[in-house]
């Protein structure tokens, strides 16, 4: 082996992979080699450019660009587009002006999200960093909780933004976090044991949010961290390893399913200001609206974690009609996602109405929101997508009839798609055109259940007819059920009668 050859960064992480695994065994994490540029193979550095952030967009614009996506969410969207909006601004304001005068203690603008799954609480902030061109990551706070560790994960979301910004660190500094089931890690009050994991995640996330470094190595990645050591020594350059949260917005949700019952006990037991009528009056996402730092508080979370989110929104169930505008809106991921299915196999797909109304009114009865929509469509077109495509058929039309009765409706379409082929292939063979009246179809359709085989039923019993149709003078024939019940003897009476009537 020679000596003097530098090793290549894949040989070095290839070469640490096989070692520690012999030694601890395949369960060693490891990590992608260090973020590098995505032109010159060089690392990255914070004197990356930010622009592609789109610093300048204004609270109305936001607004007015969710509304084209989002249906029945307006309050939630009007606060996300302020509070987003001015948080961009403001980072823009302190890079122009650097020298400013730092506020002690100032909060940032992180976000609280209150609403039952479904209603497009990821799909919001996904629009919305998309829309300002920053790095966006997800992660769900149950994960953090059952890890069985404090911190490895949370952290691991920063280092995700990196990856997202293709190793600008700089970028990632002004990326989203979005953590959903928020809800999850708060502690159930008078209990121990899973809760002081929960309480420990509250806190960690609390450093995240407020500002801190996070090493771009993680500490449980052996391999990583052996592999930067090699890498420093190789080049006597030590990257940068860390990234600085203070202007990574942190927006975290829930569905809170047991808030609603907090936030009516205290507003019960206060009178000042509360009218028995008024009480009455205040029912469900209403009562959400009224929420405090109190609620959160008894709801199971600290109060410095709290004081980190210091703006909540609400997003209110979609019910029936809500879910029907979402799959009105031309824009609708639901439909347009579908549509595209479809045509990948150049299959046109349409709906009508009346079949958004009826989906809309199933999904409504599964209560997750948007998602049953997802499911329910799948549920009535899985049939459609599986067939179709070994069909000829380039359209389906999807109405309430359909919805109802997907399965009849596929054997309908099924047998009218083999009646179209056959005939295409017999007028093609032998120049006459065959026609089935509607009587006939459904004799077809009757026959068969599946509405599968009609195709080499109709070769098979009409092989002849091409030869004995010519016979008889025919270039044209109407197939009746008189003729489905037995074509050969069918066939063999048209062709006596017209022999008699040409001797004759």
């Amino acid at each position: 082996m020679n000596s003097d050859k530098i090793p290549t960064q894949q040989e070095i992480q290839k070469d640490v992979k096989n070692f520690l695994e012999e030694k601890y065994g395949a369960k060693v994490a490891f990590a992608e080699p260090d973020y590098v540029g995505s032109k010159s193979g060089e690392q990255t550095t914070e004197d990356e450019n930010l622009g592609q952030i789109k610093f300048d967009l204004k609270p109305e614009e936001l607004e007015q660009y969710l509304n084209m996506f989002v249906v029945g969410q307006d309050e939630a969207v009007a606060i996300l587009s302020t509070k987003i909006c001015t948080h961009f601004h403001r980072m823009k304001y302190e890079l122009e002006n650097p020298r400013h005068e730092e506020i002690i203690g100032s909060v940032k603008s992180n976000i609280l999200l209150i609403g039952p799954t479904g209603v497009g609480k990821t799909y919001i902030v996904k629009l919305i960093a998309h829309k300002i061109g920053v790095p966006f990551v997800k992660g769900d706070a149950t994960k953090f909780s059952e890890t069985g560790y404090v911190g490895g994960d949370v952290e691991d979301l920063v280092r995700d933004l990196v990856k997202e910004a293709k190793g600008n660190i700089k970028l990632a500094e002004y990326g989203i976090i979005y953590i959903d089931e928020i809800d999850k890690i708060a502690s159930s009050q008078g209990h121990w044991g899973p809760d002081v994991s929960r309480t420990g995640v509250q806190r960690n996330l609390l450093k995240l949010m407020e500002e801190t470094e996070v090493d771009l190595k993680a500490p449980h990645d052996l391999a990583s961290q052996m592999e930067a050591v090699m890498e420093t020594q190789r080049t006597g350059k030590a990257p940068r390893k860390k990234i600085n949260t203070k202007n990574i917005l942190f927006i975290v949700s829930g569905a809170f399913d047991k808030m609603e019952q907090i936030v009516r006990k205290r507003v019960k037991s206060n009178k000042i200001g509360f009218l028995e009528k008024e009480q009455a009056i205040i029912s469900g996402d209403k009562y959400l609206e009224l929420i405090t730092t109190e609620d959160l508080i008894k709801y199971g979370f600290e109060s410095e974690f709290v004081g980190r989110l210091p703006v909540i929104g609400i997003l209110k169930n979609l019910g029936v009609e809500g879910l029907y505008q979402i799959m009105r809106n031309p824009r609708s991921s639901v439909i347009s996602g579908k549509k595209r299915d479809f045509l990948a196999y150049g299959i046109e797909l349409e709906l009508d109405d009346d079949a958004l109304r009826e989906i809309a009114e199933r999904a409504d009865k599964e209560k997750t929101g948007a998602r049953g929509l997802v499911s329910v469509m799948e549920k009535i077109l899985m049939p459609f997508e599986k067939k179709m495509p070994s069909t000829i058929i380039k359209r389906l039309f999807v109405n309430r009839e359909l919805v109802n009765n997907p399965k009849n409706a596929l054997q309908i379409m099924l047998i009218e798609s083999e009646i179209a082929e056959f005939q295409r292939d017999f007028l093609t063979e032998t120049g006459i055109v065959m026609e089935f009246t509607p009587e006939a179809k459904t004799y077809l359709h009757n026959e068969f259940d599946e509405g599968e085989g009609v195709g080499e039923y109709l070769k098979h019993n009409f092989k002849d007819y091409g030869y004995g149709l010519k016979l008889a003078g025919n270039d044209s024939f109407r197939i009746t059920p008189n003729v489905l019940e037995n074509p050969g003897e069918f066939l063999d009476s048209l062709i006596k009668k017209s022999y008699k009537k040409n001797k004759v």
